[in-house]
């Protein structure tokens, strides 16, 4: 894994697998929608969803099968965690992506990226 996600060049992208965590939120659903285009594996959790964010996220593929935080679906395949800011410190996908050196960025410095 590099220091730095490579959003610009597509070959870079292929099979990134980014996890969005919080991913129901008006800008989080939005960037996750626009990262699955650019060809990104995009997967996602939160511990509620609603529209038009849940709607949107479906039609896309991307709303994720239940709602709740599942450590067990954070994996070192995951290049970046994106962090919603209704996630808590103590948040059990995040702290596996914590123990497993997974890079965390929040939402404002994933767009600085």
């Amino acid at each position: 894994m590099t220091d730095k996600l490579n959003t610009q060049n597509s070959d870079a992208k292929t099979n990134r697998k980014l996890h969005f965590i919080a991913i129901g939120g008006a800008a989080m659903h939005n960037l996750a929608i626009a990262l699955h285009h650019k060809g990104y594996l995009v997967t996602g959790s939160d511990d509620a969803i609603f529209e038009p964010s849940k709607s949107r996220l479906a039609k896309k593929g991307l709303l994720p099968q239940d709602e709740g935080w599942f450590p067990e679906k954070i994996t070192p395949q995951i290049e970046a965690i994106i962090l919603g800011m209704h996630a808590k410190a103590d948040n059990p996908e995040l702290v596996k992506a914590q123990e497993l050196g997974i890079k965390i960025y929040s939402y404002p410095e994933f767009l600085l990226e």
